[in-house]
């Protein structure tokens, strides 16, 4: 494991089982909330990614509502089918926070997918970390500061590793700079999926 400023990289942190089982379940996840293509704010540039959601609440952007959580798939209007046990467990091991997650955000990389620095930072709750799981092909994955303009480290992930983004991390700016296809076996399609757990609202007063 490596640490700095409140960033945690786990490598290998899911064995082949678990992420072939995790796989199973986030198939099934999708089977009930269809991906979709997010579009930016303003702009109505669509995302290179396509995502989706489980849990009671999901990330969404598009250009009339901006970037926002929802209780509802924006396409087919029903709730987020709900997270698997498999998540929270990887919560409860990487997280180290009382509170439960809220939305597991599911982002797919096909070729040529990236998503540009950014900051998670629609969430009221801005103590929780922010656990990231990888499945698939390796990403060039970079983490700056709290600037947009400060250096980044990079680093290649790969299908199994978790990243923490925590304590003065949790609002660092980040982003994946591409997809290296071929490099996993375990998406028959090939692409990268990122799992992405959030805690959205302040938990209860005495849980955190």
């Amino acid at each position: 494991m490596v640490g700095f400023h409140g960033f945690r990289y786990l490598p290998a942190h899911l064995g082949a089982p678990r992420q072939a089982a995790l796989l199973a379940e986030i198939r099934a996840v999708i089977a009930a909330a269809p991906l979709f293509t997010p579009t930016m704010p303003r702009t109505g540039k669509p995302f290179s990614v396509r995502m989706t959601n489980c849990g009671p609440l999901g990330w969404v952007s598009d250009k009339t509502g901006g970037y926002r959580y929802q209780p509802t798939h924006p396409s087919t209007g029903r709730a987020w089918p709900e997270m698997p046990a498999m998540l929270l467990e990887i919560w409860k091991e990487a997280a180290a926070y009382p509170a439960s997650p809220e939305a597991c955000l599911i982002n797919y990389y096909g070729r040529g997918a990236k998503m540009g620095s950014h900051r998670d930072e629609d969430e009221d709750d801005a103590v929780a970390p922010v656990v990231s799981i990888s499945l698939g092909d390796d990403a060039t994955f970079h983490i700056g500061g709290l600037e947009r303009s400060e250096p980044k480290r990079r680093l290649v992930l790969h299908s199994g590793d978790v990243v923490v983004l925590g304590g003065a991390a949790r609002l660092a700016y980040h982003g994946v700079d591409r997809i290296h296809p071929g490099t996993s076996s375990l998406l028959p399609q090939g692409g990268r999926l990122n799992l992405t757990l959030r805690r959205v609202t302040l938990p209860p007063p005495g849980r955190a």
